[in-house]
Order: structure tokens, then C-alpha cells, then sequence
């Protein structure tokens, strides 16, 4: 049961603003903001707020999506995962019916939210979030935004890159708007999206690997047409008895095999254990057609290693390796690595590469991180970056026990690292001039990735 529901911008301005039951005090997006910002904890100057936290006996459940922080509220005892799981599905609802999810987006569509809103909860109470189920009660027409203009906040941006690029509007585009003239295009799009988790040794051993991975689509099929989405031939979901490693092939295909995978409601799975295909008749706007989870042994797309030592009396040097195990033919970018530094480190300089282009290097003073930036990576590339250290007093422990782990964010369009794949997309033919676009798109990112030290 929800007593409010709100979306704040990065700067706390309150964008929309729903009290459902009246049971929270007003000023409470006010107190959000200012706990969320100035969120401590024991023993941390600064430290990033948990997703659900109460004060004054009101429970706070939020979510950040694309830059803007969707809050509901409640005094009740409810399960913070059905809550968080409400405010992303509320989210996508919006994106659907709006096309791009943007605080522009939402001041120039207002009304819009507000109706969706009123129709997806009723006195605090959930109603539906299907995007299909809410078109027969949704009047209002979106107002477009230039996409353009808009800073790549999400996977939209990350699919534009590659030799096959995306159209401009592709990934922008409302379900219930059409193109200038009444045009309406017709298309279809497939998202692997795999988030990897992976810690390394201090000798560069991998210790745990795992993929949480999910297969997304988004249809602009008029007659809503029946699909089929083949995967490999050579999927096996759970171990089997078979070894570790067998399910790898040299050219990134072929067997796989899942720890576990669901399905959304919509799949049947009549020839799934036979050809390993899923067929569906998709509802309007996004949806996830499968999640799935890997925790086998892949090979990592980086490869970290970080040293640290002494070098005379109140100085140390750093040296940072990132080697990319991939083809050359793929980049991967907005890389951030980050390492922990000594409390009592007072100042660092910074060497980079010869010839080093869109690569920062900073030391955050209040966290003492340091944090090394980079725009791109090409595959079969490494990078290193040197940092010198000075401290404001004596290590009197081991340096390395003070500093690190390393950890990495990432991006890498057109690559999945669980080998996972989608080998044909068939659209069921209203008539034999009926072709439609279809895209097939591959995204990895880092889930948690780190080096001991």
C-alpha cells in the first residue's frame, strides 16, 4: 500500500507528485532529498543512501532511473522488493508512453503521467503496469522531445554505436505515437543485456564469476503479429553433470549453459526443449522475454591488476593495468576505475600513456579514491596508468592491507560474455510485401568487478 509517490531531478526539484492516501506529512520529499544527500555513515564522511530507510516512521523506498529518483512512501510494513520492483515497472510505463524519459520529458507531458498514474494506483493500491492494459484508459497524446539534445543516460545511447547504427528515433519513439504524416515503422527490438559480477585475486586468479542477464524487447508491430526468437541449439539449463568448461567454444557461440532462466507471461514454450525456441505474441511497449543466470567460469572481457609499494619515506607509487580480452573489432566505453587510497594520503600526481586521449585521472579528497577515467577501450588494447603518492605520516602496516580493491564499471556494446544468442528473429507475414526491421542488440556491464590487491 503506497501513501505517495514522487520524482525528484538530481537537484531535488520536485518533477511530479502524487499523495494518495494523505497519511505522510507534505514536506517529505524535502526530507528525502536532504537524507538521500547528506546520507552518513558510522565511521564514512560520505556514503551512498540504501534504497529502502525510514525516518519518523515513514518508510522511503527509491529507485534512480535515467538521472531522476522515483520515491513512494508509506507508514505501513510492506515488502521493500514488491516496492522497488512497482517503482521500475512505473518507470518503463512512463518511457513507453512518453518515448524518452527525461525531466523535460515529463514537465512537457505532465497530464500524461498524472493519468498513468491515476490508472496504475487507486487510493495506494496497485491496479495493473502492463503498458498494453493501460492503452484502453490512456486519452492524452504525448508531447515529443528532441532526443537529440538529450545526454546518453542509458542503453539507448550505448546501441547507437557499431557499424550498424541505429535510426535516430528509434529507441525514442512512444507506443501510442506515430511518426509525422501517420506514418507508423515498423519494428522490432532485441536486447541482451548481461551484467557481470567477477573478483580477481591479488595474482589475478578469478575467486567468483557470475551473469545476471535478461533478454528485452520493445515492439512497434502494428496487429501485435506472432514471433519466434530462436536461442542455441546447444542451450542447457542447470549443469547437467557436464564439466565446468564444456560449455565454452573458441568462437563465443555455441553450448551455454544457465544456472536457471524465467520466462514472461506471454512466452510459450511448446518446442523450447526441443529447437530452443520461444515463441510469443508481444504486448506493447517493454518487456523482459527471459532473465537468466550464469555462474560458470567465462572468460573475463578485462583483465586488472593494481601494485602498490613504498617508495622512500612519506611517498608510494601506483601502477594500474586494464588489458581488454576482446576482439579488436569492439570498443567498450565510459570506463571508471577506482581504488581506495590510505586515509592519510595528501596529494597524488597522475602519468598517463603517451598519446592517452579522453583519459582523466583525479583523487577524490573526501573518499580518498582514486579514480581513472576512461572514454574508450579497444579490444586487444591495454592501458596503464602510474600514480605517485605522498601521506601526511608514516605507514605503520602493510600499504597494500590500506589501499584498494580495484573496482571497474563498464560498458561494451555488441558483446555478451556468456555466449548467449539470438539466432534468428521470425515475424509471422501478414502479407509477402510485409518486411519488418528487426535489431538484435548486444550490451555487457559491469555488475561488480574488482581486484584484491
Amino acid at each position: 500500500m503506497i501513501s505517495q509517490f514522487f520524482v525528484l531531478s538530481q537537484r531535488g526539484d520536485n518533477i511530479v507528485f502524487r499523495d494518495y492516501r494523505g497519511e505522510v506529512q507534505k514536506g517529505s520529499t524535502e526530507t528525502f532529498f536532504r537524507k538521500v544527500k547528506f546520507w552518513k555513515e558510522d565511521g564514512q564522511e560520505e556514503a551512498q543512501a540504501p534504497p529502502v530507510f525510514n525516518v519518523d516512521g515513514v518508510n522511503y523506498f527509491h529507485v534512480k532511473v535515467a538521472g531522476l529518483l522515483f520515491v513512494a512512501t508509506t507508514r505501513v510494513n510492506v515488502s521493500p522488493s514488491l516496492v522497488l520492483e512497482l517503482l521500475q515497472r512505473i518507470a518503463r510505463v512512463i518511457k513507453d508512453y512518453l518515448g524518452v524519459l527525461s525531466e523535460d520529458s515529463l514537465r512537457k507531458n505532465f497530464v500524461l503521467v498524472y493519468e498513468l498514474l491515476d490508472e496504475v494506483i487507486d487510493f495506494g493500491y496497485v491496479q495493473t503496469t502492463s503498458t498494453e492494459v493501460l492503452k484502453s484508459y490512456i486519452f492524452n497524446e504525448p508531447i515529443a522531445v528532441d532526443a537529440a539534445r538529450l545526454p546518453p543516460l542509458g542503453p539507448a545511447a550505448i546501441f547507437m554505436q557499431g557499424s550498424k547504427r541505429m535510426p535516430g528515433t528509434a529507441v525514442t519513439k512512444s507506443v501510442i505515437a506515430n511518426e509525422p504524416a501517420g506514418r507508423k515503422r515498423e519494428e522490432i527490438f532485441v536486447d541482451i543485456i548481461e551484467k557481470i559480477s567477477v573478483t580477481f585475486s591479488s595474482s589475478g586468479y578469478i575467486l567468483t564469476s557470475e551473469i545476471d542477464g535478461t533478454i528485452q524487447m520493445k515492439s512497434y508491430l502494428s496487429g501485435n503479429p506472432e514471433i519466434r526468437v530462436a536461442l542455441n541449439e546447444e542451450l542447457n539449463i542447470g549443469r547437467g553433470g557436464r564439466s565446468l568448461y564444456d560449455y565454452r567454444s573458441s568462437a563465443g557461440s555455441g553450448a551455454v549453459v544457465l544456472d536457471d532462466c524465467n520466462f514472461h507471461e506471454s512466452v510459450r514454450l511448446d518446442s523450447f526443449d526441443m529447437d530452443r525456441t520461444l515463441t510469443l505474441v508481444p504486448p506493447d511497449g517493454e518487456f523482459p522475454v527471459m532473465n537468466y543466470r550464469m555462474t560458470q567460469e567465462f572468460r573475463p572481457p578485462f583483465r586488472v591488476t593494481a601494485l602498490i609499494e613504498e617508495a622512500g619515506n612519506l611517498k608510494a607509487e601506483v601502477i594500474i593495468k586494464v588489458r581488454a580480452e576482446f576482439s579488436s573489432s569492439i570498443t567498450a566505453n565510459t570506463i571508471v576505475v577506482q581504488m581506495p587510497l590510505p586515509k592519510y594520503t595528501t596529494r597524488a600526481t597522475f602519468e598517463l600513456e603517451p598519446g592517452a586521449v579522453g583519459q582523466t585521472a583525479d583523487l577524490r579528497e573526501v573518499s580518498k579514491k582514486l579514480e581513472w577515467s576512461l572514454k574508450k577501450i579497444v579490444g586487444g588494447s591495454e592501458n596503464t596508468l602510474r600514480a605517485k603518492l605522498s601521506f601526511s605520516q608514516e605507514s605503520h602496516g602493510n600499504i597494500t592491507k590500506e589501499s584498494g580493491p580495484v573496482s571497474m564499471t563498464f560498458t561494451i556494446p555488441m558483446y555478451n560474455a556468456s555466449g548467449l544468442q539470438v539466432k534468428y528473429l521470425q515475424i509471422a507475414k501478414k502479407s509477402s510485401n510485409y518486411n519488418p526491421y528487426r535489431w538484435v542488440r548486444y550490451v555487457t556491464q559491469a555488475n561488480s568487478y574488482v581486484a584484491r590487491m
